[in-house]
């Protein structure tokens, strides 16, 4: 039988996103996803997930998205999502929207990971190398959205030899359907785990 287990030497919550231009009510995202963050009590969810998480000590890095002008110069071919984000100056670089939502804001001693570009956290950011400097095996993903950026960030992790879980209870996306896809299909496919926030804070106090 399998015991879950999270020391607060080797595990990592990562926050993916918890960013104005989604969560604030003059977000430029925020009408749009609204809806699900309503009906996945997200807010709520994160705050209670950071409470726990800091209580008991865990290590804890926030991963925000930004971009500016000159972010895909070296993309010949910039997605649809990401052309839509630069028309519309979305998690603009010094921005309002890009910055962290606050009552989600980090703490002093918590780590800010390098802006990324796209959905996978890990690639032209420090990510890697800051999980590496704190001794982390497990990463344990929450945040936005469901079935982009925490996913992406979570594939890359599993690909990259961490120990991954998904918490399907911390995370939202604009539709039910990629909800649904990211929590039912993907995340049992590239997480070792997929729990709800009480069962990893229960694992994290008896760890």
């Amino acid at each position: 039988m399998n015991t879950l287990n999270y020391s607060t030497q080797t595990t990592a919550l990562i926050l993916v996103d918890v960013l104005n231009d989604f969560l604030a009510e003059d977000g430029k995202l925020n009408g749009m996803i609204a809806p699900m963050l309503e009906e996945t009590a997200l807010v709520e969810n994160l705050r209670r997930l950071l409470h726990g998480a800091r209580s008991a000590g865990m290590k804890i890095f926030f991963s925000p998205h930004g971009v500016d002008e000159h972010s895909f110069d070296d993309v010949r071919h910039v997605h649809p999502r990401f052309q839509f984000g630069i028309d519309n100056q979305v998690f603009w670089k010094g921005s309002h929207g890009a910055d962290f939502f606050a009552p989600l804001r980090p703490r002093a001693g918590e780590t800010i990971i390098s802006q990324h570009r796209m959905f996978d956290s890990f690639i032209g950011t420090d990510l890697e190398q800051q999980l590496r400097a704190n001794g982390i095996e497990k990463v344990v993903l929450a945040g936005l959205t469901s079935q982009t950026c925490v996913e992406g960030t979570g594939r890359h992790a599993l690909e990259t030899g961490f120990h991954v879980t998904f918490l399907k209870d911390a995370v939202a996306d604009f539709t039910e359907l990629a909800h649904r896809a990211a929590i039912d299909v993907s995340y049992p496919t590239f997480g070792h785990e997929v729990l709800t926030i009480d069962e990893f804070l229960k694992a994290v106090a008896t760890a």
